[in-house]
């Protein structure tokens, strides 16, 4: 990993820049193809209404192979707080990014291959029937019977025609009562 480190405002130390050297090679535990890292430290004095406050603010910005850059901004009195702050979010971030490439929640590849061999014992045993069903959908309803069939049926919805030949749809609302469009 290349790691570019550069100060604008004051001059960098070298316990500062092993410091950073340090954390940006931690980054490296989570077998990502990180490309560069470039970490960018600047210096303002502000002044308020009592004293002088001196930010340090810390860009940090990371290329990863086959993803988008990464880029955090981390703002802080203390230098060091301010590295520490913004390398935790980069962590975060790269390890969420490393579950979700290495998707730690998938179902093992034997349940898979189980699932797929029981499906297919099931489909070859079964034959194909077909079963004819009275379709009463053309037929024009009240609003009252569609909401009697609505309370009848487990469905969140209902599509019907109502007797002007519109399609309506009656739903259950959160609140217990019914909606009608």
């Amino acid at each position: 990993m290349n790691t570019t480190i550069t100060s604008k405002h004051f001059e960098l130390t070298d316990s500062i820049k092993d410091y950073i050297y340090k954390l940006s090679d931690s980054l490296e535990k989570y077998s990502l193809d990180i490309i560069s890292n470039r970490v960018v430290i600047s210096y303002q004095d502000k002044k308020g209404k009592e004293k002088k406050k001196r930010i340090f603010e810390i860009d940090l910005t990371i290329n990863v192979a086959k993803s988008n850059t990464i880029v955090i901004s981390q703002k802080d009195k203390d230098l060091y707080a301010a590295c520490d702050l913004a390398f935790s979010r980069m962590h975060k971030i790269l390890r969420r990014y490393h579950d979700k490439i290495n998707n730690k929640h998938a179902t093992p590849s034997e349940e898979i291959i189980s699932a797929d061999i029981l499906r297919d014992e099931a489909l070859s045993l079964k034959e194909d029937e077909i079963v004819p069903m009275d379709l009463d959908l053309h037929k024009p309803l009240d609003i009252d019977e569609a909401l009697e069939r609505l309370k009848s049926s487990s469905q969140q919805f209902f599509v019907f025609n109502d007797k002007d030949l519109k399609m309506r749809v009656i739903y259950k609302r959160i609140d217990g009562k019914y909606g009608l469009y």
